[in-house]
This record gives structure tokens, sequence and C-alpha cells, in this order.
């Protein structure tokens, strides 16, 4: 192997070493908050749960500004589409039972999400960070759940999504103590 081969060969390393850094470097990570309005209340501000149907906008109000941006949000998992313990395609949503248990968040709280690679999940609401660019937009998914089908309504998307499972989500909604959800609460061992 010739010296210019190898230098060729070692600056062409370096150069995708950077970009790679440069790319990670530009993920911000971002809350359930910085998808709505400030306008919009919090969940744990009017008492969950949150009814698209009472909100002005129907929670339809979304963050234009993260647009293609690279990010990570942590959220819940709620499969759509899976095979066993795969899972294609899913909504991350901000609380545990969030459309299948309880009410559908508003629009501006959920994301459907397609992974890069089928996802490994072992659970329903599974904690995940989800990594990718965001696109804002209205989609319909339909949810199979046990008492028949629902169309849940998501505002963001995020396609080739890198998933990885983490221990909990930093801005996940506790439901109080007093509600008939408050099971929910319950860490799954």
């Amino acid at each position: 192997m010739s010296n210019r081969f190898k230098s060729t060969a070692a600056l062409a390393a370096v150069l995708i070493s950077i970009v790679a850094g440069s790319a990670s470097a530009e993920t911000a990570r971002i809350f359930w908050k910085d998808l709505r309005p400030a306008t919009q209340p919090a969940a744990e501000s009017v008492g969950l749960p949150m009814v698209a149907a009472k909100m002005p906008d129907r929670g339809e109000t979304l963050s234009l500004n993260l647009r293609d941006k690279a990010v990570q949000l942590a959220g819940y998992a709620l499969p759509l589409d899976r095979d066993g313990d795969l899972v294609y395609q899913f909504l991350l949503v901000p609380w545990t039972g969030a459309c299948s248990h309880m009410p559908t968040p508003p629009p501006n709280q959920i994301v459907l999400v397609t992974p890069a690679r089928p996802y490994r999940m072992s659970q329903a609401y599974q904690p995940v960070a989800v990594t990718g660019a965001l696109e804002p937009g209205m989609e319909k998914s339909q949810l199979f759940i046990l008492d028949g089908v629902s169309v849940i309504q998501s505002g963001y998307t995020v396609r080739k999504a890198e998933v990885t499972d983490v221990d909990g989500v930093p801005d996940t909604i506790t439901l109080p103590a007093n509600s008939s959800w408050s099971f929910l609460n319950k860490k799954k061992n």
C-alpha cells in the first residue's frame, strides 16, 4: 500500500470522525414542553388527562422551529406495528397509560416514531429516548387495543430514529395518588 493511499485513507477517517462528532453535537435534547406553545397549559397544571377537545386549538399548534432539527426526546413507547417483541413503528407519549388506558394527549404531545431498525421492546410504555429529525405535521395512526381500534393523531414524526432504552423520563408526569389511574405510576420490574 502506498504512503499516499495511506495518508488519503487516514485523512478520510479523520474527516468522517469530525463530521460524525459535529452531527452528534448538533443533536438538541428537548422536553415535552418544547413541543407545545408556551400558552398551552401543561398536563400537570390542568390535571390529567389533558383533553385536546377542551383546548382552543385542540392541541394542534406545533413547534415549527424544531422542523428537521436533530433532537433527542425521552418518553414512553406504545407499539403500533409489531411482530412479537420487534416493533416497527410506535407512538412516543409523555406519560404511561396515554392513548390506551387514559384519554389521548393532544397531538402536539404525541410523536409517531419509525425506528431505523426494528426495536426490541419488552413491554408497552417502555421508557425510551428517540433521536432523529423531528418533522411537524399531523398524522393519523390506528392503535389496536383490547376493546377495539382507536385512531390517534400525532403532531410530529421521527423517521429512521435511533431508539435507546432509558431508566426514566425526566419530565414525566406522575399522576396524583387519588387518581383512578395512579396504578400507572408504579415502576415495572
